[in-house]
């Protein structure tokens, strides 16, 4: 789905709630691994634990009204309660930001989370009225086609434990029973009024040459031992040479012919471990450099001599290989016509939504009406 679709789905406290749940858990490439992905951006997003606890001012008092809906007032507390989850996380992952931006951001995901919650209250009307009914096998589904899309895949027991890291699972399975009655609704709405066909996804096809072109990649396994630094005592030349030490073995193990899949398996401080060290065919770009570099070089079954990356010491095998290709409009075809039904609802939905917030009675208070700046800070 789109974004603006994705947000019918789980609007209000879920959109944000994974916002800040995928800092940690949302679906990634094998080379965004904890263990692989490339060197951090020098713009990413720091912020002081201090510096993000809930706003005291009179706008975020708990009984402090941010707009009222048809009648229906939305308070500063419940747009806290959705916008804290994503500060939080943020605040635990970095530091050291200066307070005028941590504000502005906090500015942005309030004025985010209550476009989110008008169009919430808006929907609700419209579910209501059409008695729309999402039953429990549909949000368990959902769930489990979230936590299956993660990186690695998680199990529905997996992934509950990993929400509730970060919130409430039942509130979840709430949000995603409201989000999943908000698709039923817009379904009916463009029901016989979105059509696609094959001559238009030959057009897109036609002017859209490099979205169908694949990259070389290779497929690759790995074993990576991280040198023990939890210690703050702890010498840290002596924990790389000890980690160093710990690769060397098991890199000995594998060319004498041990399974690399297991000694992975029982070794590696990668999340892949699980699944032998696989990663997955990846192109260039994804992976640390010097991991990149020699996974490239190797062959088919070839394993490497010892890896530094920031990340540790890694033993790479290479398993696999494409060339790079072009994607024929035989096979492209069904999912250019997805796209571009989804694109297609996706603007359905966000002129239908308009309609709804022009016809509807929407009161700011004196002060509290919505600024005009909502993208990134």
């Amino acid at each position: 789905m789109k974004p603006y679709l994705f947000c019918l789905r789980v609007l209000a406290c879920l959109a944000i709630f994974f916002a800040a749940f995928s800092l940690s858990c949302r679906p990634k490439t094998p080379a965004e691994s904890d263990a692989n992905k490339p060197e951090p951006s020098p713009d990413r997003i720091e912020a002081d634990v201090s510096i993000v606890e809930p706003n005291t001012t009179d706008e975020a008092t708990a009984d402090s009204v941010a707009v009222t809906v048809n009648g229906v007032d939305i308070t500063e507390s419940e747009i806290e309660r959705i916008i804290k989850p994503q500060l939080d996380m943020m605040a635990k992952q970095s530091s050291n930001q200066a307070p005028a931006f941590v504000e502005q951001l906090r500015k942005m995901l309030r004025q985010q989370a209550l476009d989110a919650m008008i169009v919430g209250r808006l929907l609700d009307e419209k579910v209501k009225e059409t008695n729309i009914v999402v039953a429990d096998e549909e949000v368990i589904t959902r769930i489990r086609e979230i936590a299956s899309a993660q990186r690695p895949p998680l199990s529905l027991e997996d992934f509950e434990k990993k929400i509730a890291e970060y919130g409430s699972y039942d509130k979840v399975k709430q949000e995603v029973r409201k989000g999943l009655g908000y698709q039923k609704f817009m379904q009916t709405q463009w029901a016989g009024k979105i059509n696609v066909t094959e001559e238009d996804a030959k057009k897109h096809y036609d002017e859209n040459p490099k979205q169908f072109e694949t990259p070389e990649q290779v497929r690759a396994s790995h074993i990576l031992i991280k040198p023990d630094t939890a210690d703050p005592n702890t010498d840290p030349n002596q924990a790389k040479a000890k980690a160093r030490a710990e690769i060397q073995d098991l890199l000995k193990q594998v060319k004498e012919g041990a399974d690399f899949a297991e000694v992975a398996k029982a070794n590696s401080a990668c999340p892949s471990a699980a699944r032998g060290g696989d990663l997955n065919f990846f192109p260039r770009g994804r992976m640390a450099a010097p991991f990149e570099k020699t996974a490239f070089e190797l062959e088919i079954g070839q394993i490497s001599d010892i890896v530094e990356t920031s990340y540790g010491y890694h033993v790479i095998k290479v398993t696999d290989r494409k060339g790079a290709s072009l994607v024929s409009f035989e096979q492209a075809r069904d999912s250019i016509i997805n796209k571009l039904t989804q694109e297609k609802q996706s603007e359905f939905a966000k002129k239908y939504i308009e309609s709804l917030k022009a016809k509807a009675t929407i009161v700011y208070p004196p002060g509290k009406e919505p600024s005009s700046v909502t993208g990134r800070p």
